[in-house]
C-alpha cells in the first residue's frame, strides 16, 4: 500500500513538472521573435539583466529587420526599440531638419545613432561606404525601410579617409536631401560613430537662435596643415586598404582668389547655402580644385561660408 502511494505522488509530481515544461517552453517560442529584437534596444538592458539573474532563459540579440522588410516586423522594431513616431512639439513640427549620416561599419553603432536622432518630421539620408560588407549595407537597407523619411543616397562612392570621396559623400546626400519634399531649414552631417548630446528640440532651439547662418567653424590655415592645400595629395584604393598619398606637385592657387580657410568637417547648414554650394561656381570651382587635396571636406564648407556676402558664423 505505501509503495502504491508513492508510486502514485510519484507519478503526478513527473506529469505536474511536464506540464510546466511544456508550457513554459511554449510561451518561451511565443516570445522569441520578441526576445530577439528587445535585446537590440539598449533600454532593456536592466530587464535582460534581471531575467538572467532569475535564471530565465534569453537569446542573444539579432535583429528581425536584418532578414525580414514584413510591415509587422518594423511594427514590432519600432514598438520595441522605442522610436519616437509621433512629433513632439509645435516648434519641432514647425523646424525640419535634414540629416546626412555617412557610415561603413558597426551596423548597432548606427542604428543607436539613428534612434537617437530620428523624429517623424525630419528626413535622414544615410551614405553607406561601397566598399563596406554586402551584410552591412543590407542590415542598413532594411532597417531604413521602415521609415518613410529615411532612405539611402542615391549615388554611393568607396570613401578613403582624408580623400575628396569623403566630401562627394556629404554632398550626394545634400543633392538628395534639397529634392525632398521636406521642408527643412538645416542639414546636419554626422558620421556613425557620433552621438548627440542635445534632444531634436534643443538642436532646434539653438539653430532658430542663429537667424539664418551656417555652423562652420574655422581659422586661417595654421602652419601644420597648409600642406594639405599646397600639395598635390592623390587617393590610393587597395583590396584590403585605401589611403591618401602626398606628392611633392604643387598646386595652382584657390579659384576666385579665394581665402582658404581650415576647421571642421561637420557643420549645420541652411537649405539656402546648401542651394549655394550645389549650384554656384564658386562653390562648383572650388570642389573641382579640392580634388586633389587632403581632407577638403575641413576646407570647403568653411572657405565658402567666408566668402564676401555669404552669412558667417
Amino acid at each position: 500500500m505505501m509503495r502504491s502511494q508513492k508510486c502514485w505522488l510519484f507519478s503526478l509530481s513527473l506529469i505536474t513538472t511536464l506540464i510546466f515544461v511544456f508550457v513554459y517552453h511554449s510561451k518561451l517560442q511565443k516570445n522569441k521573435s520578441v526576445r530577439k529584437a528587445a535585446l537590440t534596444n539598449i533600454s532593456l538592458l536592466a530587464q535582460v539583466c534581471h531575467e538572467i539573474f532569475e535564471g530565465k532563459v534569453f537569446y542573444e540579440a539579432e535583429n528581425t529587420l536584418r532578414t525580414t522588410r514584413s510591415a509587422s516586423a518594423c511594427d514590432e522594431f519600432l514598438v520595441l526599440s522605442h522610436y519616437i513616431t509621433e512629433t513632439l512639439s509645435t516648434e519641432e513640427a514647425a523646424f525640419p531638419l535634414a540629416y546626412a549620416v555617412t557610415i561603413h561599419k558597426d551596423f548597432d553603432t548606427f542604428e543607436r545613432l539613428f534612434r537617437a536622432i530620428y523624429m517623424p518630421q525630419n528626413v535622414y539620408c544615410v551614405h553607406v561606404d561601397e566598399k563596406a560588407t554586402a551584410e552591412f549595407k543590407d542590415a542598413v537597407k532594411q532597417l531604413l525601410s521602415c521609415f518613410p523619411n529615411a532612405f539611402l543616397a542615391s549615388k554611393m562612392v568607396p570613401v578613403v579617409y582624408g580623400g575628396i570621396s569623403r566630401l562627394h559623400a556629404d554632398l550626394n546626400c545634400m543633392r538628395d536631401l534639397v529634392a525632398s519634399e521636406v521642408p527643412w531649414k538645416y542639414v546636419i552631417n554626422t558620421c556613425g560613430q557620433d552621438f548627440p548630446l542635445k534632444t531634436n528640440k534643443e538642436i532646434v532651439h539653438y539653430l532658430k537662435g542663429l537667424k539664418g547662418k551656417n555652423i562652420t567653424p574655422g581659422v586661417l590655415p595654421p602652419d601644420h596643415v597648409i600642406g594639405r592645400t599646397k600639395y598635390v595629395h592623390q587617393e590610393l584604393l587597395g583590396l584590403k586598404n585605401s589611403y591618401m598619398t602626398k606628392t611633392k606637385k604643387l598646386k595652382t592657387p584657390p579659384p576666385h582668389n579665394m581665402t582658404v580657410y581650415f576647421g571642421t568637417a561637420y557643420v549645420a547648414l541652411t537649405r539656402e547655402f546648401v542651394n549655394f554650394v550645389l549650384q554656384d561656381q564658386h562653390a562648383l570651382d572650388l570642389l573641382s580644385w579640392s580634388k586633389d587635396t587632403y581632407s577638403p571636406d575641413e576646407h570647403f564648407w568653411v572657405t565658402l561660408n567666408r566668402i564676401p556676402g555669404m552669412y558667417i558664423f
